[in-house]
């Protein structure tokens, strides 16, 4: 592959920044985003999703766009855009449609185009192939190519980066395939690993996530039966893990632009060629029940300490992971929404995410700080950022009231002693 060859990176989030640096530090890289915002902002040299730090930005060649004049005749294309789900739980494709025409627009004859955002199979080549070629008029396999090449993204997580990681690739032609390996061959060092066609790359990406959300499931859903009999699923879990092929899987909230989503893409696949996938829906059930179960759990316990409608609740944490920004598809707000349900007051502080898009995402207005907070009846830890990891008794004597409830949502506390007087709930 000529190292001169024009790359295109299509969309500059989570997936698509870090990416186009890396891949910019071996061929020319444009990234171009249609959020002029945002673009500004990486010129600037800043990044909100932390997924890059401002000093790799300001030493990278990586050059930004906004208008589709500055990306017409590049040599590859790559599509990293948002695949989520409707209000339905459908897979939603307009994303990666429009990502799709609008590309098709810009190509030349020969160009290369590859997704990377999670799909279920067929759609590189059923859906967004004939849309390419629509708006482009030029022939799919012919005149221009496919290829997919599933990202791996881990959001804050520092040790699994695109640069590190092993790239699965697939290409339309031996020959599409061969070059895009050497691409993503010179942007990991973790190497790269030919599917045998683009359909199995989508295929084994949609069902990687699918496998952790059904393991967490099993998890949730014996989490559930040992609260109820006074077993700590902490004190079991450790336990079992002594076993040398145990699994170690986690209770909790399951959210985020991935594992979330993926099952319902792999579900609609199944779902159109006549199966009714049974263990895949049951995994996304009991995890979205998680939620409202804890809420209802943490107002029994508001309720055991004498209070009822009008007590004051902390939400420690909205992101959907810890010590990340990343507020997709957070299931923090079912507990909220329930506990506002049960007529509580329920303020809510994030140490790292976005109060506008927190906002705007989710209608939650976001504490500016911890400063003077005090008095909650029931504080909740739901997000296991270092901040509130490392809490101490100190801490929540200043905000809970003498009798409050400190819940536990991840098991971030059960070590802590904590002053007299309150009350320990966690799963």
């Amino acid at each position: 592959m000529d190292k001169n060859s024009r790359i295109v990176v299509v969309g500059l989030g989570y997936v698509g920044l870090p990416l186009a640096v890396a891949i910019a530090r071996t061929y020319p890289v444009i990234g171009f985003d249609i959020d002029c915002e945002r673009v500004a902002e990486l010129e600037r040299g800043e990044d909100r999703t932390r997924e890059v730090e401002p000093d790799r930005l300001k030493v990278s060649t990586l050059v930004y766009a906004a208008d589709t004049d500055d990306i017409r005749g590049a040599d590859i294309y790559i599509v990293t855009v948002p695949t989520p789900v409707g209000a339905n739980n459908q897979p939603d494709l307009g994303a990666v449609r429009g990502a799709s025409k609008m590309v098709g627009e810009v190509m030349s004859k020969g160009a290369i185009v590859v997704y990377e955002s999670t799909v279920y199979p067929g759609v590189t080549e059923d859906v967004c192939g004939p849309i390419l070629a629509e708006a482009s008029g030029l022939k799919c396999g012919e005149e221009f190519f496919l290829g997919y090449s599933p990202e791996r993204i881990n959001p804050g997580d520092q040790e699994h980066t695109v640069d590190k990681i092993t790239k699965v690739v697939a290409g339309q032609t031996p020959a599409v395939a061969e070059t895009l390996c050497e691409m993503y061959g010179a942007v990991t060092s973790g190497g790269v690993f030919p599917a045998a066609n683009i359909k199995t790359a989508e295929a084994a990406k949609v069902i990687e996530n699918a496998q952790r959300d059904i393991n967490i499931a099993f998890v949730n859903e014996v989490t559930t039966i040992f609260h109820k009999m006074g077993i700590s699923i902490h004190d079991v879990l450790e336990a079992a893990g002594t076993k040398w092929n145990f699994l170690n899987f986690r209770p909790g909230l399951v959210g985020g632009h991935c594992i979330g989503v993926d099952p319902f893409y792999l579900a609609h696949a199944a779902v159109a060629v006549g199966h009714h996938p049974e263990i895949v829906l049951a995994g996304r059930r009991i995890n979205d029940a998680m939620g409202p179960y804890v809420a209802d759990c943490i107002a029994s316990a508001v309720g055991q300490q004498g209070k009822g409608a009008g007590a004051r609740v902390l939400i420690l944490g909205m992101a959907f992971k810890e010590n990340v920004p990343d507020l997709r598809n957070s299931r923090v707000i079912d507990i909220i929404n329930a506990l506002i349900g049960c007529g509580f007051r329920v303020d809510v502080h994030d140490a790292f995410a976005d109060a506008a898009e927190a906002k705007h995402e989710y209608n939650v207005d976001l504490m500016e700080t911890l400063d003077g907070a005090s008095g909650y009846d029931c504080v909740v830890g739901t997000v296991s950022h270092d901040v509130y990891a490392n809490y101490g008794a100190a801490d929540f004597a200043r905000l809970a009231a003498d009798d409050g409830v400190i819940a536990d949502v991840k098991g971030m506390w059960r070590d802590l002693e904590l002053p007299a007087g309150y009350r320990r709930w966690q799963l």
